[in-house]
């Protein structure tokens, strides 16, 4: 594989390689078996694969968030060198080779912009739709490959596809997780060790709240997911919604739910002082 921090040199290998179709992965590194089963995917997919790895700044609301992000570049290439081809690539680039200048591009999504994780992270979404625009601008990737953990992400960005007429294809990939049901996330390395034991609660918790929808409505089932989030010390949910696939529109009552629909539930736990998010189809 090449490695590469430049768009130039990016673009140049891209050219030489002639192959195509091609497929994009955009990371912000601290890479896990999550990550490594996006790549696998691109890989048995098309010829030739980019993986990005940039800790996007636009994307973060918190700047201690930022400033804490795990940053591990050297054991990143290790794990790609094991799945990638010599004509794959590892992009790597500055702050200021993606952002020449300030990006003072504001995008809109409609609810997507109204819920859930765009209510407790103002600014998030829009700095997401910034960093990819501007990879599928430099890479003219051919499909791009996000996790479904990221399940509001992976709806906003089929949207941008959407409003800008690309022609990208998005894959959303399954949720990998950890023995004990918790998804695989780059900021479980964050997590001290009493709360990353207790972790397992939130996989455990959602799964029991889609199956009792069988026979209760949604009041009921969400605060069933806060007694049982909260029972750990230092755990607290900040929210559990079940929305559709396409707008997530969170519904309040099961006979809102049409049967042609696919519904999950999405939660966010603050877990010590990190936040993790996850979900499961209802």
């Amino acid at each position: 594989m090449k490695v590469t921090d430049t768009i130039k040199g990016l673009r140049k290998h891209i050219s030489d390689s002639g192959l195509s179709p091609l497929a994009l992965v955009p990371t912000m590194g601290a890479l896990h078996n999550g990550h490594i089963s996006l790549v696998e995917k691109a890989v048995g997919e098309c010829p030739i694969t980019v993986v990005s790895i940039f800790v996007n700044p636009t994307q973060f609301n918190d700047k201690n968030d930022l400033k804490n992000y795990p940053r591990t570049l050297e054991k990143d290439l290790e794990m790609l060198g094991k799945v990638l081809g010599e004509h794959d690539v590892v992009f790597t680039p500055p702050v200021e080779e993606m952002y020449p200048e300030e990006d003072r591009r504001v995008f809109t999504f409609g609810n997507l912009d109204n819920v859930m994780e765009a209510v407790h992270r103002p600014g998030h979404f829009n700095g997401v739709a910034q960093i990819v625009s501007r990879l599928f601008e430099i890479v003219a990737p051919d499909i791009a490959i996000f996790g479904l953990k990221d399940f509001q992400q992976l709806a906003v960005i089929r949207e941008l596809v959407k409003q800008t007429g690309n022609k990208v294809r998005i894959i959303g990939s399954p949720i990998i997780r950890e023995k004990d049901g918790l998804a695989m996330s780059s900021r479980n390395m964050l997590l001290e060790p009493a709360i990353r034991k207790d972790a397992a609660i939130i996989y455990k918790t959602i799964t029991s709240a889609a199956a009792m929808l069988q026979n209760s409505d949604i009041p009921e089932t969400k605060q069933y997911v806060k007694n049982e989030i909260e029972k750990p010390e230092n755990f607290e949910l900040i929210y559990f919604e079940i929305v559709d696939d396409e707008q997530l529109i969170p519904i309040k009552s099961k006979r809102e739910m049409n049967k042609n629909m696919k519904y999950f539930g999405c939660i966010a736990v603050k877990a010590g002082n990190i936040r993790l998010i996850d979900n499961v189809e209802i």
